[in-house]
This record gives C-alpha cells, structure tokens and sequence, in this order.
C-alpha cells in the first residue's frame, strides 16, 4: 500500500510534469504557421475539459498504483539535464517542423537510401517530424514530442496496459510467459513492463534501426529482454509463439489494408487463451466530445491513415482474425483493449 508521501510526490511530480510540456505546446503552438486549409466544422473542447481529463488520467493512474496493479514510474523525479537538453533540441528542429507543416511537406525520407527498405506507407515525416523514423536524431526527439503533444499523459496513457497485463501474469506466471510488443519503437513502454516484471522474457521489434538503438539503451538494465528488426506485417516467429502481445500507437500509422494484415499477424503469433493488448488513439465514439477534435488532428499534424483509423470497426477486425474482444477503456486520448486468442 502506498504511504500519503508516496501520493504528495506522485501528484507535485506529475503537476510539474504537465506544466512543463504545457508550456512546451503553447509555444510551438504560437510559432507554428498558419494552415490555410480550413478546418472542419464542430465543437472543439474548452481547454479546461482537456486538463480535467489529463488530471483524470493521472487520478487513475494513482489508483493502479496505489492498489498494487503496477509500481510509481522508475524515473517519476526525472534529471533536470536531461530534460533541458532534450527542451534545447525540441526547440532548434521546430522551425523544420514548422516549415513542412506550413509547406505540406511529408515525404523527405521517401528517398535513397530508404527507398525500396521499407514499406512506401512508412517513408513519410509522420507529425512533420524530421527525417520520419529514421535517424538517431529523431529516435532521441520522438518521446519528448509525444509528451509535449499529450501535456504530460503519454506515459501514463500507456501505463494503463500494464494493468491487463498484470492481471495475466498473475494467473499464468511471468517467469512461464513470453511477451512481444510489436512496433516498440524507442521501447519507453517495455521499460515499464520491464520495471514491473523483470523475469518476463520479453521480445521488441520495429522496423527502425535507429529507434532500435534508443530501445537497446532505454532497457539496458534489464536482462531477459530481445530487440529485433522486423516488419510487423510479416512477424518472424513461429505460430503461437507467444502468451502476450502488446502493440502501442501502432494501427493509426497504418493503411487500413495494412492494419487488417497486422491483425492477422498478432493473433498468428499468440497462442489459444492468450491475450493481445492494444493502445493507440481513442476513436469517434469514444468518447463524443473528443470526436470534431480528432477531426482537425490530421490538418495540423501529417497523419495520412489517421482519418480513416477514427472511423475503422476494431472489434469486427480483430475479431474476424480470432481476437476476441474481452474489454475496451479509455484513457484520456488513448483506447486501451483486451482481446483474447480463441
């Protein structure tokens, strides 16, 4: 049971937390350049109902602390250097950012050498991010990014899979399972994994080798932990190979023909009984005061497939591959489900 300083330190870290990527979105906010596209018509949040929400997310998170489903963030109190340096780069790329944004530029990276070695859907500046996925540069930037898009909650939005995963290793034992996070990107979320599970053995790919890399430095600590490259339409591993599967943001930077085939690929790879968990965006529906928003999130920021992503039936698609459909939440603007090999 957590002790009330436990929780002080908890809610003045988190506090500071989102005050701080706060300010970071206001800023690039009021430097970014005007979109000439118009946007479309709805009802957009007050800013206010945005911050009860994200303070909603963090009450949660609390809560699953405190009842024991994971431990307090291993780096809760984080380095003041750390921080500055990764605010000093975030700032020095956001005027290239902000160039392509107002120019409409989102495909540098479909380009040699990259062409041919990846899927055409990926060789794009996702976000309008520098170089895509594709350099150690924006490996380093990408998590700093997502915070300062999310004011804070990215972490814990993804925290909250850490709870259905728990609850399945405690029925079928961590040191006897095998968990594969497909498009583990910079492995943020396999750290907390990692954190709360140290035996699991624990399989990461992405098609990124630079992402890679910042993967293989975030979870050094840890032994019990592989990191392959490797597309996800096409899993390397042998049928049933696994007793979990995670994939976080993944399917909304897919082609809906492409998400259907990584569907296939999820449910392939985990073995009858066990279970695929699924972060990524919440969708319209979800949540109908977020849906005119989730509208107007492609016009600011390159997100070809994330239109379609909103609007896509998930639980007809996992559950026409063999995924059953055990449980959906959601988590501020994240969608979190449960699904179950049959």
């Amino acid at each position: 049971m957590a002790r009330q300083t436990d929780r002080l330190i908890y809610e003045l870290a988190q506090r500071a937390r989102a005050t701080w990527y706060m300010g970071h979105y206001e800023l690039a906010r009021r430097t970014a350049p005007r979109i000439d596209a118009s946007p479309p018509a709805g009802r957009i949040p007050e800013r206010k109902a945005i911050l009860d929400d994200l303070a909603a997310l963090f009450r949660q998170d609390w809560a699953n602390i405190e009842a024991g489903h994971y431990r307090a963030p291993y780096d809760l109190l984080p380095r003041p250097l750390r921080g500055l340096n990764n605010s000093i780069q975030f700032f020095r790329d956001l005027p290239a950012v902000h160039r392509r944004r107002r120019d409409r530029i989102n495909d540098e990276v479909f380009a040699a050498p990259h062409r041919g070695r990846y899927p055409r859907y990926y060789l794009q500046n996702f976000h309008f991010q520098s170089d895509g996925y594709l350099s150690q540069e924006s490996a380093r930037l990408y998590d700093h990014q997502v915070e300062t898009l999310f004011s804070g909650g990215a972490d814990a939005m993804r925290r909250q899979a850490l709870v259905p995963i728990g609850r399945f290793l405690a029925a079928n034992g961590a040191r006897a399972s095998r968990l594969l996070d497909v498009a583990c990107g910079t492995g943020r979320f396999l750290t907390f994994v990692k954190d709360n599970h140290p035996r699991l053995d624990v399989t990461g790919i992405d098609l990124s080798r630079p992402y890679l890399d910042e993967a293989k430095r975030a979870l050094q600590r840890w032994s019990w932990v592989r990191l392959l490259q490797a597309n996800a339409e096409t899993l390397p591993f042998d049928d049933a190979a696994f007793d979990l599967v995670t994939t976080v943001y993944l399917f909304h930077e897919l082609p809906k023909k492409v998400r259907r085939t990584v569907a296939a690929e999820l449910a392939r790879v985990v073995r009858p009984g066990g279970q695929v968990v699924f972060v990524d965006s919440i969708q319209r529906g979800d949540w109908p005061d977020y849906d005119d928003l989730l509208d107007r999130f492609p016009i600011g920021y390159h997100e070809p497939y994330y239109k379609d992503y909103v609007r896509d039936d998930l639980e007809a698609l996992f559950t026409a591959v063999g995924l059953e459909p055990l449980s959906v939440e959601r988590a501020f603007f994240s969608r979190v489900m449960v699904l179950e090999r049959q």
